[in-house]
């Protein structure tokens, strides 16, 4: 640009020049100038030294308008190249990506004392360092954790959602549990930390990582929770009726032992441990097994001035048997362990076997598949066994109480036999009088012909409808 601005001042100089000789020769100075041809070379001199200096200026100009397009491709050249650059790194990473070790994947245990951890690969226990950035804190037992090609934890993860299936027998000390895999193969596994605050029952079903022998997740119901009941239904003794005797014998043989244990010991008698109701089908036994469970809960809590909470193990018979060997057995024993469980803090269990001949016939009849020739010494050995049953009291209903296997039924176990008859007249007004209620919608012609009385109209209702039931002629 200087060169380019002296360039000009020259040229300007030059013209100044040219023009002053113009004007003195047209004025007629200098008459030796005329004679003498000297200046006119000059003039032509400076003329081409004007030429050549515009020619020059051009090419100057010409030479700024290249370097300013020269400026504007190495910008563009800067920016590709900074793309390429871009390009190349984002490539490399996946080159380093691509050629990179696998990494590991582990089961973290627990923390160390030098902040190493304990985590397990493949069945192998092993000690490795943690990389600053993982929140150690925040490591949970039986998680999945991340470890690089030098063994070192670089990443945690979440809990694996696959293993085996297995089920729980017992509880031990230490957050550990003794499981039972495939073919009654028992295992002791530690409890992972999802389930330390889970409360765990034998019979659960639990997934099991053979990987690291941790127990991690507690699965839905297991086949026993499906056949057991444990909700105590809201039914009492006020909504039977016609069977105020066989309430009575209930009563005596039931909630006694409950109610005023030291009579028992006092007197030095056993507490019966089970009670069968029999008869025909539809004349109530499952509703009495109802309510005792809810009756007992009452007045416990009556006698004791704090909440009691009592269990109903609700057993369906034919649904527990199973075609497999040992499984019937099985269900069985996970069923007296619920009822022990709950039983251990004191709480009333009633565990109620409905359809009882389905599950214990006596055996050798060869009436069924001779299954009870190995379920009825399960269900007698868990009554009999060593380990008392306290607090849990056996209910059995059967249509057919002569198909019950007689070591069922004798002393010392379900001793106990009451029989729930067919409701005669009285009964079944008793009966009647616990549904057909006052407060029901009556047509409002039977109402006016009785008065409005509306007792009135239920009395004659019932009466009317008992006369036709027994009637002894059609």
């Amino acid at each position: 640009m200087a060169e380019s601005k002296r360039s000009t001042g020259r040229l300007s100089t030059f013209r100044d020049s040219v023009k002053k000789l113009t004007e003195r020769l047209s004025e007629g100075d200098l008459d030796p100038v005329r004679k003498n041809d000297e200046p006119m070379r000059e003039v032509e001199k400076l003329r081409i030294q004007i030429q050549t200096m515009e020619d020059e200026l051009r090419q100057l100009h010409q030479s700024r308008y290249q370097l300013e397009q020269a400026q504007k491709q190495n910008e563009k050249l800067t920016s590709t190249l900074q793309e390429a650059k871009a390009q190349i790194e984002a490539l490399r990473e996946e080159v380093d990506k691509l050629t990179a070790p696998p990494s590991t994947y582990a089961i973290f245990s627990s923390m160390n004392p030098d902040a190493t951890a304990n985590v397990y690969v493949s069945g192998r226990k092993m000690k490795v360092n943690v990389h600053p950035s993982i929140k150690t804190k925040e490591l949970r037992k039986g998680q999945e954790v991340v470890l690089n090609e030098a063994f070192n934890v670089i990443e945690s993860r979440g809990f694996d959602g696959q293993g085996e299936v297995v089920r729980l027998k017992d509880l031990l000390e230490g957050k550990r549990a003794l499981v039972t895999l495939h073919f009654d193969e028992e295992k002791v596994a530690d409890l992972g930390e999802p389930l330390l605050a889970e409360r765990l029952s034998v019979g659960d079903h639990l997934l099991y990582d053979a990987r690291s022998g941790y127990v991690i997740e507690k699965l839905p119901k297991s086949e026993a929770e499906e056949l057991v009941l444990e909700e105590v239904p809201d039914v009492s003794y006020e909504h039977i009726g016609g069977l105020s005797k066989e309430l009575e014998q209930v009563k005596d043989a039931v909630e006694l032992p409950f109610l005023h244990p030291e009579l028992f010991a006092e007197h030095k008698l056993s507490a019966p441990k089970g009670v069968l109701l029999y008869g025909p089908p539809g004349c109530g036994k499952t509703l009495i097994a109802k309510a005792v469970a809810n009756s007992i809960a009452k007045k416990l809590e009556h006698l004791t001035g704090k909440e009691v909470r009592s269990f109903f193990l609700h057993v369906k018979g034919p649904e527990l048997l199973n075609k497999y060997v040992g499984e019937s057995e099985r269900q069985v024993r996970e069923v007296f362990k619920k009822a022990k469980e709950r039983a251990a803090d004191g709480n009333p269990v009633i565990v109620f076997f409905d359809e009882m001949d389905a599950l214990f016939r006596t055996r050798g009849s060869g009436i069924s598949s001779d299954i009870e020739s190995t379920i009825v010494p399960q269900f007698l050995s868990e009554i009999d066994g060593v380990e008392r049953l306290r607090n849990v009291i056996v209910i059995g209903a059967s249509n057919r109480q002569d198909l019950i296997d007689p070591a069922v039924l004798r002393a010392g176990r379900l001793d106990v036999k009451i029989k729930i008859s067919r409701p005669d007249m009285l009964a079944a007004r008793e009966i009647f009088s616990k549904y057909v209620t006052p407060d029901l919608p009556f047509a409002a012609e039977e109402l006016e012909r009785h008065g409005g009385d509306r007792r009135a109209l239920v009395d004659r209702m019932v009466g009317l409808t008992v006369e036709a039931m027994y009637a002894m002629s059609e």
